[in-house]
């Protein structure tokens, strides 16, 4: 694969930008929450520059769909499309629960990957993840949000196999996922990143999978909470 992938994230508190270019990436990756807005357009500069390249020399434009913060995914999803619109670009969305088992292999060599962050309300966004041979990633069953407590309905059907641990709510909700029957271990990855996501979106590009600037959509898993928030509906 060849393909020229500028990929953006700020769905949680990283805030990171990764360029891909075959098999060469070049990563800005900082932990900076409430900071997205003033830091990602100058790593993209920053990137961009390193590699002499401008945007309307890519092939597409990655960026994480989330789950995360609401705010923090449509922050990350409207710059993505600022620049996607100015240059012409196709556009990927990426898992984050995905791009942290991209992470969890990248760091670790992990194969298998329970992916769970920090939903806020006594919940985790939660995925279960299997490596394909092609390098790419399959979600076993699919993502949710969910209580703690209800992990380990998901964890009955699993394959019996070593299972590495990423994200943040492995940590915030220790107690109660520490019982889980499952042979697992913790990974160092506690957020999503740019430069798993720029590799995954080689996949999704292979397989047509990009929509148009105007098209890019968020993955809440939990559109209830909009809902929730809206004047009078606390």
């Amino acid at each position: 694969m060849s393909s020229k992938i500028l990929a953006v994230d700020t769905a949680t508190e990283n805030c990171s930008v990764a360029l891909l270019t075959g098999s060469d990436v070049i990563a800005r990756c900082e932990f900076a929450p409430r900071e997205h807005t003033t830091k990602i357009l100058p790593m993209v500069d920053e990137v961009l520059a390193e590699a002499g390249l401008q945007l309307n020399q890519l092939d597409a434009l990655a960026f994480g769909r989330g789950p995360g913060s609401f705010t923090g995914v449509r922050i990350g999803i409207g710059i993505a499309q600022g620049l996607a619109f100015g240059a012409d670009l196709p556009m990927i969305g990426i898992s984050t629960l995905a791009a942290m088992s991209q992470g969890a292999y990248r760091l670790h060599q992990a194969e298998h990957v329970l992916a769970a962050i920090d939903a806020r309300m006594g919940e985790v966004y939660w995925g279960q993840y299997q490596r394909q041979q092609n390098g790419d990633w399959r979600v076993l069953g699919e993502e949710a949000v969910l209580a703690p407590e209800r992990v380990v309905e998901r964890l009955v059907t699993l394959p019996d196999v070593h299972w590495l641990t990423a994200g943040t709510g492995w940590q915030t909700y220790q107690e109660q996922l520490l019982g889980l029957a499952v042979e697992k271990q913790a990974s160092t990855v506690l957020y999503p990143e740019a430069q798993d996501m720029a590799w995954l979106a080689q996949f999704a590009l292979q397989r047509a999978e990009v929509v148009d600037a105007e098209q890019a959509s968020p993955v809440y898993l939990r559109d209830e909470v909009t809902w929730k928030k809206l004047p009078g509906r606390e």
